[in-house]
């Protein structure tokens, strides 16, 4: 069947006629059709205006607003990922904190002994070899096991040494011998305070028992400092020998601690109490544990109506190298927080009256995108060893003790013990110590990853402490109150109490407001999207539509334009290789397809009058010249049926 005529035009101005639109050919046609039809008036200027100038200045125009409109969104999506704090304060009754309150001395010094004899023989000989200082003989009992002899041994590995001078030279304290030191120096001191004599350095040296030329040199620029830090080294690890419920026993009681109690006006005693045991600290008490399901509160501010209690501190039995202070430890802290009173805790003074006022304040804050924050710690790849609710201490705590037990095959004493491991001692260890110093090191100078590990948490409860002293009992009143106390304590003292033994405590709120402190979205995505839409409209009159236009123009359209364009190409590789190869000429028709023949044409319209006349004309056949006129086109003729008379004669003439 013939093709009809209306078709074969129609092909015929499809491979003619130059594309528009989507469907152009090329970028430049592309980009030129976008700038006639779109809505934002600066791309249209640049193609209508007239002269170079004109055209050069819309260029520029319309490119600082693009570069506006860009940095106002950035600003605008940096703006959305902020948080406004807003503080509620609210005047209501508030649930009394956890209160914890630890000896400073850990253990009883006469029931520890017989564990620290030789230790202790080891510290007043080096004091008497540096200082001078000297003590009369005592009988030393033994201790119930081998502490003593595996003590000795590990006393001597590890001496305490005096550094003659900075060319690695040292006297060792417990055999007197020098020895040339290896390895690193360390000084422990934050600032070594010297008066430019070496004689006042004195330090120990620890060494890779599996490399003994690896070894570091820890100085001192106090000897005080040294001596405690070298006894509480040794200490650590004879405790970590001793059974928990042995040392429970060696620790304070409930009743050894507390002399009195009253909270909210009311008389309370160690039932209100709840012992848990601090591997540094011993037994320790915590009020309003919350352990039987219960927690206390309070209605009232004012230190009539907080918690009161009188501590029985026991100075003469306390461990003359451990501590140099007297006196008791307390923290606040919330029910299911752990108290860490080794790094937050505040002392309480001996023969003083100590009072701590309460503002208690909830906060909480944005977790991710606004912060780096966890909501309960679950995301933290750190297992949680204190069995309370995530902080950020326990993490690092947890993280170091996880890195001491991997690296050195052990536990540090000061931290929970993690499941299948143990404490660290002399025995089963004898590196550890060596270890334990080196992993500290690369912990402070956060070399492990503890520190970008563990993250803060997004919600807290903190009380804001405020302390003031007054001397207690007054001088007045201090012959019946001792009194008074020691008959309270009845036959469990054997002797009269000094006002240097006791310590009187009392924490309560201040006031009864509680301060919420939270962080809320400086934008949402309404107001976002809204600023967007003001700013497109500002500086290119554009709407959604535009920037749909925009995607689809600079994305869609300009995409399937190369990916067009890199087709054709490849077919006509295709084509001249299948030629060259067969030794055909190439088609006519496969000329004709070039150019603006584009396959995606589906526009079935017959073409108009107009775009007829554009067609190319035969290369063979002559120019089109205008027909002569054809004259009798030119007759008139009535359109009625009849002619008036008197119009007749004007029609004859």
């Amino acid at each position: 069947a013939a093709t009809a005529p209306g078709k074969k035009i129609t092909a015929r101005l499809k491979r003619t006629l130059p594309v528009r639109g989507p469907q152009a050919p090329t970028l430049s046609e592309l980009m030129r059709w976008y700038c006639l039809n779109t809505n934002t008036h600066g791309c249209r200027r640049i193609v209508v205006s007239r002269g170079r100038l004109r055209r050069l200045l819309w260029i520029l125009l319309t490119l600082s607003a693009v570069g506006l409109i860009l940095w106002q969104c950035a600003e605008l999506l940096m703006n959305y990922y902020s948080a406004s704090v807003s503080v509620t304060v609210q005047f209501q009754k508030l649930p009394f904190p956890a209160v914890t309150i630890c000896n400073i001395n850990p253990y009883k010094y006469s029931a520890m002994k017989e564990y620290l004899s030789e230790l202790d023989k080891e510290t007043k000989k080096a004091l008497e070899t540096f200082y001078g200082f000297s003590e009369g003989k005592s009988k030393v009992r033994r201790s119930v096991d081998d502490w003593n002899s595996t003590g000795s041994d590990f006393f001597q590995q590890i001496p305490l040494l005096k550094v003659e001078d900075f060319s690695r030279t040292a006297t060792d304290l417990h055999s007197g011998q020098k020895r040339k030191i290896e390895g690193s120096v360390f000084h422990k001191d934050s600032s070594i305070v010297n008066s430019g004599d070496s004689n006042d350095i004195i330090g120990f040296q620890l060494c890779d028992t599996n490399n003994s030329s690896d070894c570091a040199l820890y100085t001192f620029s106090s000897g005080v400092n040294a001596i405690q830090e070298w006894y509480k080294l040794h200490y650590m690890n004879i405790m970590a020998q001793i059974p928990l419920e042995t040392k429970e026993k060696l620790s304070y009681s409930a009743d050894d601690l507390l002399l009195t109690c009253f909270f909210d006006g009311l008389s309370c005693d160690k039932r209100h109490f709840t012992r848990f045991h601090h591997p540094l600290h011993g037994n320790c008490y915590t009020f309003n544990s919350g352990e039987n399901g219960t927690i206390l509160s309070t209605s009232t501010g004012g230190s009539e109506y907080g918690l009161q209690v009188v501590l029985y501190i026991d100075e003469a039995d306390y461990n003359p190298f451990l501590v140099t202070s007297t006196g008791a430890k307390i923290i606040v802290h919330d029910q299911n927080e752990y108290p860490f009173i080794e790094d937050i805790g505040t002392e309480i003074e001996t023969a003083a009256a100590t009072s701590i006022g309460m503002h208690f304040t909830r906060s909480r804050k944005l977790s991710k995108p606004y912060s780096d924050c966890t909501e309960t710690g679950d995301d933290i790849p750190v297992e949680n060893l204190y069995n309370k609710s995530y902080s950020l201490q326990i993490c690092l705590h947890s993280c170091f003790q996880k890195a001491m037990v991997h690296s050195c095959g052990c536990a540090q004493y000061a931290q929970p013990l993690p499941a299948g491991a143990e404490y660290c001692n002399y025995k089963k260890n004898p590196n550890w110590m060596y270890c334990y110093y080196r992993l500290h090191e690369k912990f402070v100078k956060e070399q492990l990853g503890c520190q970008q590990i563990c993250k803060d948490a997004c919600s807290f409860k903190e009380w804001a402490l405020t302390t003031s002293i007054a001397q207690w009992p007054s001088t007045v009143s201090e012959d019946w109150m001792l009194r008074v106390l020691s008959w309270d304590k009845g036959q469990k003292l054997n002797k009269k109490l000094n006002k240097t033994d006791l310590a009187n405590l009392m924490v309560f709120y201040k006031d009864l407001n509680e301060r919420f402190i939270s962080e809320n979205p400086a934008n949402t995505l309404v107001i976002l999207l809204s600023n967007f839409g003001g700013q497109l409209g500002l500086w290119m009159s554009c709407s959604v539509v535009c920037v749909i236009e925009i995607v689809e123009v600079f994305f869609i359209d300009s995409l399937s334009i190369v990916m067009r364009r890199q087709w054709q190409k490849a077919k006509k590789w295709w084509s001249n290789r299948k030629r060259g190869s067969s030794g055909k000429a190439p088609q006519a028709s496969d000329v004709e397809r070039q150019g603006h023949d584009n396959p995606v044409c589906i526009d079935e319209d017959l073409p108009t009058f107009t775009t007829a006349l554009r067609l190319p004309l035969p290369q063979d056949s002559p120019l089109p010249r205008t027909p002569p006129p054809n004259y009798s086109t030119l007759r008139l003729e009535t359109a009625f049926t009849e002619q008036l008379p008197d119009t007749l004669e004007l029609g004859q003439h």
